[in-house]
C-alpha cells in the first residue's frame, strides 16, 4: 500500500507541476495574441488555470476537482497554447533563418 500512495504522491506533483507550467505560460504570453488566435482572454485562462493549480495542490488526486483542472491544462496546453504561440511568432524553431542570422539580418563575420 505504501507503494501505491508514493506513486500517488508522484503523481499529484506532476501535476501540479503541470498546471503550475501552464499557468505561467499562459501569464507570460501577451493579451492580444489570445484575441487574435480567438481563443477567449488572457484573464479567462489565467482564471481557470490558477484555479487548476490551486485544486490540484489542495484536493490531491483521489478527487474529482483535479480532473476537471487536468482537462483544462490540457485544453490550454493542445489547443491554445500552439494557436497563441503561432501568433505571437513564437512557434517553434526557426523558419527559413539560419543559426547566424542576428536582430538585425544575417551576422557574416565582417566580411
Amino acid at each position: 500500500m505504501q507503494g501505491f500512495n508514493s506513486f500517488l504522491s508522484l503523481l499529484n506533483l506532476a501535476l501540479i507541476v503541470f498546471s503550475g507550467f501552464a499557468l505561467v505560460d499562459a501569464a507570460i504570453r501577451r493579451e492580444d495574441a489570445f484575441r487574435a488566435a480567438d481563443k477567449k482572454t488572457k484573464p479567462f485562462w489565467l482564471i481557470i488555470l490558477a484555479l487548476a493549480f490551486v485544486v490540484n495542490w489542495i484536493f490531491g488526486i483521489l478527487s474529482f476537482l483535479p480532473i476537471i483542472g487536468l482537462i483544462a491544462t490540457i485544453v490550454y496546453m493542445v489547443d491554445v497554447r500552439p494557436a497563441v504561440r503561432q501568433v505571437s511568432g513564437g512557434g517553434g524553431g526557426r523558419r527559413g533563418g539560419s543559426s547566424s542570422d542576428g536582430p538585425y539580418g544575417p551576422y557574416n563575420g565582417g566580411r
